[in-house]
């Protein structure tokens, strides 16, 4: 039997709970991370420097980006 007034986060594993706060607090804050570190990339690029700390960062940021959005995308209750 299927329970029609399901608690919103009643459903949630901790995994799915963790996405939806990453993806509704911090999502904007890992947007901004992954731009700046893009176009100080191209800077860097630009000039000969070295990028290993900025790619490392966008890296970072872009993984965390697509997780959370490939958990709130995989949740059937949305």
């Amino acid at each position: 039997m299927v329970e029609i007034n399901r608690n919103l986060l009643g459903d949630f594993s901790f995994m799915s709970f963790v996405a939806f706060y990453m993806g509704v607090i911090l999502m904007p804050f890992l947007c901004v991370i992954f731009c700046l570190n893009l176009v100080s990339i191209l800077k860097k690029i630009k000039s000969n420097e070295k990028t290993t700390v900025n790619t490392v960062w966008m890296t970072i940021s872009f993984t965390v980006i697509m997780w959370s959005i490939a958990i709130l995308a995989s949740y059937e209750g949305a």
